[in-house]
C-alpha cells in the first residue's frame, strides 16, 4: 500500500449538492430554495423558535416542576471522616467546625465508606443501614432523629 493508492470506504463520501447550476442538475434556476418568500432571499432568516409573529411553542406550553432549595443542602459524610474527629459526641455543628459539611447544610446523613474503630455517639445526624451497623458494632450508638 502506497499513500497515492489510499481512498475513503466504498459510500463513505457523497459529493455535494451543486446548487445553481442550470436546469439539468435539477437544482437550477431557484437552487431548491422554492419561489419568494423569506426563505428564499439571502440572508432571510429569524432566530430560533421564531413561528411568524404566532406565540412560540416554548411560550404557549405550561411552565412545570419547580427547583428545590434545599435539595443540596442535606450531606453525606464518609464514615471514614468520623474517624478523624476528635471528639465522641458528634451533631451537625460539631460536622460544621471540623468542615466536614458546609455551614449551610440543614442536616446531614453518615455512610457506609471507610472503616471506623472508635467508639462514636451520633445525635441529631442521620445513618444509612450499614453505617448505623457498623457504629454499633464498634460500642457506639445512633440517635433517631424524630421525623418533622
Amino acid at each position: 500500500m502506497e499513500l497515492n493508492t489510499i481512498k475513503p470506504g466504498a459510500g463513505s463520501k457523497h459529493a455535494s449538492k451543486r446548487v445553481g447550476r442550470g436546469i439539468g442538475s435539477g437544482l437550477g434556476k431557484t437552487a431548491g430554495r422554492g419561489h419568494k418568500g423569506q426563505k428564499s432571499r439571502a440572508g432571510g432568516f429569524h432566530k430560533v423558535g421564531f413561528e411568524g409573529g404566532q406565540m412560540p411553542m416554548q411560550r404557549r406550553l405550561p411552565k412545570r416542576g419547580f427547583v428545590s432549595l434545599v435539595a443540596g443542602r442535606n450531606v453525606e459524610v464518609r464514615l471514614s471522616e468520623l474517624e478523624k474527629l476528635p471528639v465522641g459526641e458528634v451533631d451537625l455543628l460539631v460536622l460544621k467546625q471540623a468542615g466536614f459539611v458546609p455551614a449551610d447544610a440543614l442536616s446531614a446523613k453518615v455512610i457506609l465508606s471507610g472503616t471506623l474503630s472508635k467508639k462514636i455517639a451520633l445525635k441529631g445526624v442521620g445513618a444509612t443501614k450499614g453505617a448505623k451497623a457498623a457504629i454499633e458494632a464498634v460500642g457506639g450508638s445512633v440517635a433517631e432523629i424524630a421525623a418533622a
